[in-house]
């Protein structure tokens, strides 16, 4: 009985020492798995992460790029912005000074009648003076407002033919004077500011032909 009993006991030491082995040989394996599952999510970690500041830089590098796209955009948009304000103010000058142009310019054929007038009752006797007098006067205040809106008239006998001012009608000879000056004014120039409202209607000497 003593050695079945021992024979027994030594069959259970075996089989608890191959259960001890056999787990430790498990938890082995188990830790083994562990740290190879571990390996790879780490490496794949490292991966990710220098993906991700690869994708970092490329996205500041194109928002660089864009903000300096914008910024060349608004110098360019302000520099047209302020040749449009320099446009618009040389317009609004500009019609300020010639607003009046087409008035001045009907008032001008008035100027003639009465000039016209004061000339034709100067050549007779018997023009009543107190009518002379008072277109002479009309006459003055007309240029008055012409002076006052910036019209002159056109200085024309006397000087040389200048196509800008003067419109030649005929030409005259004349031993008096030079060739192409204006010997006579038919019609009155005026300019306004620096702009010719009409031109001087003239005759030009030309010298004499033998």
């Amino acid at each position: 009985m003593s050695d079945k009993r021992d024979s027994r006991q030594e069959a259970d030491a075996v089989k608890i020492k191959t259960y001890e082995d056999h787990s430790k040989d498990a938890d082995s394996e188990n830790e083994a798995d562990a740290e190879t599952e571990e390996t790879p999510s780490k490496k794949t970690g490292k991966k990710t992460d220098s993906k991700g500041e690869q994708e970092m830089a490329a996205k500041l590098e194109a928002a660089e790029k864009e903000a300096g796209a914008n910024y060349d955009r608004f110098l360019r948009i302000s520099a047209e912005f302020e040749n449009y304000k320099k446009r618009k103010d040389r317009e609004a000058t500009d019609f300020r000074k010639y607003a009046h142009e087409a008035l001045v310019k009907e008032l001008l054929p008035v100027v003639d009648n009465l000039e016209r007038a004061v000339e034709t009752s100067a050549d007779h006797e018997d023009a009543v003076n107190c009518i002379l007098e008072g277109v002479d006067m009309t006459i003055k205040e007309i240029l008055k407002v012409f002076e006052k809106f910036a019209v002159k008239a056109v200085d024309a006998v006397g000087n040389p033919f200048d196509p800008t001012y003067h419109q030649a009608v005929m030409q005259e000879e004349s031993e008096d004077h030079p060739d192409n000056t204006v010997i006579k004014e038919l019609q009155r120039g005026y300019t306004i500011h620096d702009r010719l409202l009409r031109p001087s209607m003239v005759v030009v000497a030309k010298a004499v032909s033998e």
